[in-house]
């Protein structure tokens, strides 16, 4: 631990003891401190709601400029949130696509602005202690934010209050030594975690009962947004030369053949099928034998180019269907939060690797692997 004009800094990946500094930098805002939180977009200055000492302090540092929820001073600070479920605790329900903007782009650099009824309102104020305009500004607009960073994710959690945050100051990049310096006598701790992520501040999205709009842009523009809101299904093996790509192509011939569709058009549909590999090297053709095996299914891997698995894909991915169990932890290790919609394609076990095989082992993996596709998205989406 360093210390810069007072403000103590903490490098939490290297400090050795992180669970006893994550319990530290919780009390120190149920105190009425306030922490410099690392996100994936910015650093923030976090402070528990109703705690006037801590929110006073939080007011000083926003002072009249832009907030966190992307207003101006007189704003209520943004809520933030360890897991996106909480956010009913706010606004009770939202609509379809708001649950549906959750669901696809939290945990991540996304604030989302929500219209809340009076009555909900009322009762959200009263069960936290807080006028309402700390909490929702004048229109009746509460905006939230879940993190995509397990810092601020286990801080916010153990607090196990609302924790609302705004932009640690003029340097919310970083270094740490320069937030702590700016925020001497306003900031009581600073966890230090290394450069953001994307070193840009959110998006942030107001709700529609319909659909959404860009309040202001961020990390994601609305070509990225669109693309996060599809319905994708990622089929996951180790180069993404033979298993997954083979599955990929059988999907989407099924998928197509049940919609009524080529399978071209499938992304017109909203639908979207891809494949990566956990091992793979970016640009490998599918091994000669896999294009082969499922001509008889109607579907072409002669274009098909490796990718190797990323968080992007992880994130914009609705259902992951995984080749073994070594595939599955491998999309976990990246993004914890998928386990829920994490799978492997065989319930039954792990479908074992072609490469190096013979036509015929191709093409009685392909039946396999038919049957097994056919199964899961008889389960998963609707047509």
């Amino acid at each position: 631990m360093t210390s810069t004009m007072s403000v103590p800094i903490v490098s939490i990946f290297e400090s050795g003891d992180y669970e006893q500094h994550v319990d530290i930098a919780a009390q120190t805002l149920r105190d009425g401190g306030v922490v410099v939180l690392p996100t994936e977009t910015v650093y923030g200055a976090a402070a528990v709601l109703g705690n006037d000492k801590g929110t006073g302090k939080l007011k000083a540092i926003r002072g009249g400029g832009e907030s966190a929820a992307g207003g101006d001073g007189g704003k209520p600070f943004t809520i933030h949130l360890a897991r996106r479920e909480q956010a009913m605790r706010y606004i009770g329900k939202t609509s379809e696509i708001g649950n549906r903007l959750m669901k696809k782009l939290w945990p991540g650099p996304v604030s989302l602005i929500f219209d809340v009824p009076p009555q909900r309102r009322a009762e959200v104020a009263k069960e936290i202690g807080v006028p309402e305009g700390e909490i929702f500004s004048p229109d009746g607009a509460i905006t939230l934010r879940c993190p995509d960073h397990i810092v601020a994710t286990d801080v916010i959690d153990r607090v196990d209050k609302p924790v609302v945050v705004t932009v640690a100051g003029a340097s919310p990049q970083g270094p740490a030594e320069a937030i702590a310096s700016e925020l001497a006598g306003k900031a009581d701790l600073v966890f230090d975690a290394g450069p953001t992520r994307y070193s840009k501040p959110s998006t942030i999205l107001k709700v529609k009962q319909d659909g959404y709009d860009i309040v202001r842009a961020g990390v994601y523009d609305e070509r990225i947004i669109e693309r996060l809101l599809r319905t994708t299904i990622l089929f996951v093996c180790s180069g993404n030369t033979c298993r997954s790509p083979m599955a990929e192509s059988i999907a989407r011939v099924a998928l197509a053949r049940k919609m009524k569709v080529s399978p071209d058009d499938l992304e017109k549909k909203g639908i979207t099928i891809i494949s990566a590999g956990s091992f793979a090297m970016p640009g490998s053709r599918a091994t000669p034998q896999a294009v082969e095996a499922v001509k008889s299914l109607g579907a072409d891997l002669t274009r098909h180019r490796s990718r190797p698995l990323t968080v992007e894909l992880i994130h914009q991915a609705d259902y992951i269907f995984t080749m073994s169990r070594n595939h599955a932890a491998a999309v976990v290790a990246l993004v914890p939060s998928a386990v829920d919609k994490t799978t492997t394609l065989d319930p039954g076990g792990d479908i074992d690797d072609p490469i190096g095989g013979d036509l015929t082992l191709y093409q009685q993996l392909v039946g396999q692997i038919q049957q097994l596709v056919e199964k899961r998205l008889d389960e998963t989406v609707a047509t």
